[in-house]
């Protein structure tokens, strides 16, 4: 019989996929307008959609973000997740490997993902509440290249046997210095603001994925599986800042890491529009579990293959050719994301 943690990460799985059905993400990157270039003086096939990190050099700019794994249900979705990975050159993070430091037995459904893609870039996941020891086992139990470190104190809050203390600032500094992979300091959609960002700018931090709401919503999530009937935590189920809200607040800042995005990235113009305001790499979650749980490992690759493609497009319609030049791309805020830049001074 499995583990009440693994169980834990079957309903996350299983929550997630009934609430993306009954409600669909509303990208909050709609609100950002990109202005037509009528004269883009380019070549589609002139486009270079690499990111160019040195730490992180994806040939696509978007990436398979952290999603599950503990459970023989989830390590199934790992391993078509790993099989879509190899199959079109994504990157791939794996979901919090914390299951598999108490449960042995949990460990095979997360290195499946790099057994099937041994060649892949892989990107191990814990909890910002672990000793720097559990982060350098979660990276050598899938060979990983880079490491997530979560932070969630929001859904902790909601979930019924989550934490109830969040002192990790010397913890993730410790990690930082001490893990033989580049760190990525992750939310998992909440959003960040500009203080938090530098803050962890200011421990060492080089790497920070701002996790903004508007895609899966934990809050949400952890009050279904409290299998109440009065959704007592549905205040909470709009906190934090959104990916577009917190993408503002990142650009704002002079000094900072760099930025990550994810949350309800729907489309491949939702990936642009995030790099327009400054993510290096945009992590897609939902929409690709989505996928593959309703059309299998065939329908995922075909989408993102689609979604590769319809990316050089829309960089040769704003008339980029790089990463680099999309920072330039002039952009609208409608009136809500206007006026939380206006209010929060971020100019």
């Amino acid at each position: 019989m499995e583990s009440a943690h693994a169980h834990r990460k079957d309903e996350h799985l299983s929550v997630a996929e009934l609430e993306t059905r009954q409600r669909p993400y509303n990208s909050s990157l709609n609100g950002v307008r990109l202005l037509h270039n009528a004269l883009p003086e380019s070549r589609v096939a002139d486009v270079d959609l690499t990111v160019h990190d040195k730490n992180f050099p994806f040939t696509t700019p978007f990436y398979i973000e952290a999603m599950t794994g503990g459970s023989q249900k989830t390590g199934r979705i790992n391993a078509k997740l790993a099989e879509v990975a190899k199959e079109t050159g994504l990157a791939m993070a794996v979901g919090s490997q914390s299951v598999a430091l108490k449960d042995t037995e949990a460990i095979a459904t997360f290195t499946i993902a790099r057994d099937i893609n041994p060649d892949g870039f892989m990107i191990a996941n814990i909890g910002a509440g672990h000793p720097v020891q559990h982060a350098q086992t979660v990276v050598d139990m899938i060979g990983a290249n880079a490491l997530e470190v979560h932070v969630n104190a929001a859904q902790e809050i909601v979930m019924a046997e989550g934490d109830r203390e969040f002192m990790w600032l010397d913890n993730l500094a410790d990690i930082v210095a001490k893990v033989a992979v580049p760190v990525i300091v992750k939310e998992v959609g909440f959003g960040m603001r500009q203080e938090t960002i530098a803050t962890l700018h200011a421990i060492g931090v080089q790497y920070v994925n701002i996790g903004g709401r508007s895609g899966t919503n934990f809050a949400r999530i952890e009050d279904r599986r409290n299998r109440t009937d009065d959704n007592q935590h549905a205040y909470l189920y709009d906190w934090g800042q959104t990916t577009a809200e917190s993408l503002l607040e990142a650009r704002a800042l002079t000094e900072k890491p760099t930025i990550f995005a994810t949350g309800g990235i729907q489309t491949p113009l939702d990936v642009v529009k995030a790099q327009v305001l400054g993510a290096k790499a945009v992590g897609v979650a939902g929409h690709f579990l989505h996928t593959v749980m309703n059309e299998d490992t065939s329908g995922l690759i075909t989408e993102v293959t689609r979604w590769q493609n319809h990316l050089a497009k829309i960089y040769a319609l704003l008339g980029v050719r790089s990463q680099a030049e999309l920072l330039q791309v002039p952009y609208l805020l409608d009136p809500e994301l206007l006026n939380y830049a206006n209010q929060r001074e971020l100019h």
